[in-house]
């Protein structure tokens, strides 16, 4: 017995040498045959400056209402009880104007949708992106991730998840306010202040 346990314990120390050594080799051969798909980029190859701090300003109009409505009700609610809209899913393309009024310039759109995500209290999931069309920002966008509850809150704030164009990179939040609310028609018209850090 006193000679079996060195020789079991001197095998267990080969196998684990062993298993240690293809290990090793598995790893190492995979990052030479390029299985790595991850690498550290140089900052200013890529243009990456230091952050700086932008303040945007603009309205959202959201409308449902008249023959041509900004936002379409796409999945309705599946229960007719549910006083929320439970499970209802929303798609839009609400201008984005300068000032309150919807003859104001328009400066982008706001596409996404909108999901009613709370049984218990009026609440949407907001996904959207403000895509502007105008002066340096054309074709640049901010992407907005997160919780509305709507009414009950007098300002809202959204996490900017990301962006395009000169907008890559991007981190922030977004605060809502409601300018205007008819609850005949459903159309509304948000005001948006929208901090973003961005290279």
């Amino acid at each position: 017995m006193a000679r079996i346990l060195p020789s079991m314990a001197s095998q267990m120390i080969i196998v684990f040498f062993l298993l240690y050594s293809f290990s090793a080799t598995f790893v190492s051969a995979g990052e030479d045959q390029g299985f790595g798909f991850g690498r550290i980029l140089d900052k200013k190859r890529h243009k990456l400056r230091k952050p700086k701090l932008n303040h945007f300003h603009f309205f959202f109009h959201d409308i449902l209402s008249g023959r041509n409505p900004t936002a379409v009700m796409v999945v309705p609610p599946p229960s007719n009880t549910s006083l929320t809209g439970f499970g209802s899913v929303a798609i839009m393309d609400d201008p984005l104007t300068l000032g309150p009024e919807l003859s104001s310039k328009t400066i982008g759109k706001a596409q996404g949708l909108y999901a009613s995500a709370s049984q218990e209290e009026f609440a949407l999931l907001m996904v959207m992106n403000f895509a502007f069309s105008v002066g340096k920002y054309n074709g640049s966008s901010l992407s907005i991730l997160g919780r509305n509850p709507g009414a009950t809150s007098k300002v809202r704030e959204f996490p900017v998840i990301g962006g395009s164009g000169l907008f890559r990179f991007a981190r922030g939040y977004a605060l809502a306010t409601t300018h205007d609310l008819n609850l005949k028609t459903g159309d509304a018209v948000i005001e948006y202040n929208v901090y973003v850090l961005h290279y």
